[in-house]
């Protein structure tokens, strides 16, 4: 599985492309520098239970680590993998 990242000035996205079909989608908008808020996260029903929108969520992880932002988890579905996870709580504001 391939996670691919569109980023533009108010808004961007997180997409999981696997065997050229979209397996998931996870959206954020900016709030202001260094911050972006996950406010929806969508797995294709075909990939479900294949750990597609954890994937998502870690790579926003991944992302924020490597430019200084945080994140707030709007989204239920993100939320609930911050909560499960103590590891992940640095990027979070």
């Amino acid at each position: 599985m391939n996670i691919e990242q569109v980023n533009e000035e108010k808004k961007g996205w997180f997409k999981a492309v696997e065997d050229g079909k979209e397996a998931g989608l996870m959206t954020y908008v900016w709030a202001g520098p260094g911050k972006i808020i996950i406010d929806h996260t969508e797995v294709d029903p075909g990939f479900a239970g294949k750990g597609v929108g954890k994937a998502l969520v870690l790579e926003a992880v991944r992302y924020a680590r490597e430019n200084k932002v945080k994140i707030l988890p709007l989204c239920p579905f993100a939320k609930s993998v911050f909560d499960k996870n103590a590891d992940l709580q640095d990027v979070l504001f």
